[in-house]
């Protein structure tokens, strides 16, 4: 562990997390909070730990290059933490996490709605321990309404909330139906906005001019951030009563703004206003098509859109790919390549914004270290920390649990009625 492991830093420094989530979600919203600085201590079960350890492979390598038995998804979402193990099903690991509840600042976790109440962690029983806790919950459908006992799954939302009949090809063509996101993009979304949610929750308790003292209780559900996210869809949706539908990599209010073969492959043009579509005309001395009544303005451009694209779609075969970029990419009209995700990391600009960053962990596991990718919160006096990889399961349990307040003789009875 490097020295800055253990010194605060960033914007949330001092502001302390207990994190009860597993999986996607809620993990993604506390590494949020662990990159700003606070201090995130995720709670896990003894020898199974939080479920993505397991889903695998793809799994991380030992120093040998052999795959060891910590799948790569947990990496995903729980750089900056630290893990202990905590049974609490058994009575005295209820009374420790109360026990560090009260000195904590938020709480997060994920379980389905009603769920840790029997443990007396709920928020009402945490709350009277300490006012000042800021506790959120995730859960797929809420608190509240017909399916709030029921579990909530990113791939089942992405499908109730209307995404999936918006994302793939249209009926009729080829490779034509309903497709999911190639990200849970549900949970990502319900972490972030899980997130705001919580550093609203803290402002409110602590703002110098008009702070409470008081914390809260925030309900998060899937399915309401689904429905948030589809943005622009929905709006169009509600201002028309039309549903949308699928209709492959075009979009629904901007054109050219979509994908077409090249000579060697693919390439994406993402025209947004008139004032490109005119350059990239200017380009390939096809100047008319910019004063043509059919294409002068976005709005026409979409309603004919069919008539341009049988003019496009010949014309972007004759370049490869590389000739297009080559050709428009200092002529300001948007234009990219369709990469792998190993291209992506290979693109000098993601290279040059250290997006690939690789954390030493020093766990006795035989993996001495994660590579794992890079916050994209830029702060300029408060920066992003990258203080610690993703821990081992249990890996801090006996450091956490001497912060408070317990001497080595109670560290190994919890560990050896298997509390810990």
């Amino acid at each position: 562990m490097n020295a800055s492991a253990s010194t605060p830093t960033g914007a949330l420094a001092g502001i302390k997390v207990l994190d009860l989530s597993r999986v996607l979600a809620g993990p993604w919203a506390t590494q949020m909070l662990a990159d700003l600085g606070a201090d995130v201590i995720k709670v896990e079960r003894p020898v199974a730990g939080d479920d993505t350890r397991h889903w695998g492979p793809p799994f991380l390598r030992d120093e040998a290059g052999n795959d060891t038995r910590e799948a790569s998804y947990f990496t995903a979402c729980n750089r900056n933490k630290r893990s202990i193990t905590v049974d609490m099903a058994l009575p005295e690991g209820q009374a420790l996490l109360r026990r560090m509840a009260q000195e904590a600042d938020v709480v997060v976790e994920n379980f389905k709605t009603g769920g840790l109440a029997q443990y007396g962690l709920d928020y009402e029983s945490l709350k009277a321990l300490n006012p000042r806790l800021v506790y959120c919950s995730i859960t797929g459908f809420g608190q509240d309404g017909p399916y709030a006992e029921r579990a909530g799954y990113d791939l089942m939302v992405q499908a109730m909330c209307g995404l999936m009949s918006i994302t793939g090809h249209a009926d009729g063509e080829p490779g034509g139906g309903p497709l999911k996101v190639g990200v849970a993009v549900i949970d990502v979304f319900t972490g972030l906005y899980a997130s705001n949610a919580i550093l609203a929750a803290l402002n409110a308790r602590d703002n110098t001019r008009n702070g409470t003292g008081l914390g809260q209780y925030i309900d998060m559900a899937l399915l309401d951030v689904g429905m948030a996210v589809l943005a622009n869809q929905a709006a169009g949706f509600l201002a028309t009563d039309k549903a949308p539908g699928r209709a492959g990599n075009i979009h629904p209010s901007l054109a050219p703004y979509q994908d077409f073969p090249t000579a060697d492959g693919n390439v994406l043009l993402a025209i947004g206003n008139d004032g490109q579509f005119a350059r990239f005309c200017a380009a390939v001395d096809r100047d008319g098509w910019a004063m043509d009544a059919r294409f002068a303005s976005n709005t026409a451009r979409v309603r004919n859109r069919a008539a341009l694209l049988d003019l496009l779609r010949p014309l972007m075969r004759t370049r490869s790919t590389a000739d297009w970029i080559a050709l428009l990419e200092d002529k300001a009209v948007p234009c990219g390549p369709i990469n792998t995700i190993a291209q992506a990391f290979d693109d000098p600009q993601v290279m040059a914004r250290g997006i690939r960053r690789t954390l030493p962990r020093s766990a006795g596991d035989g993996i001495a270290s994660v590579a794992t990718v890079a916050s994209p919160m830029r702060l300029s006096a408060t920066p992003v920390s990258y203080r610690r990889a993703p821990p081992a399961l249990g890996q801090h349990t006996d450091e956490v649990l001497r912060e408070f307040g317990l001497d080595e003789h109670a560290i190994a009875a919890l560990h050896q009625q298997g509390v810990v």
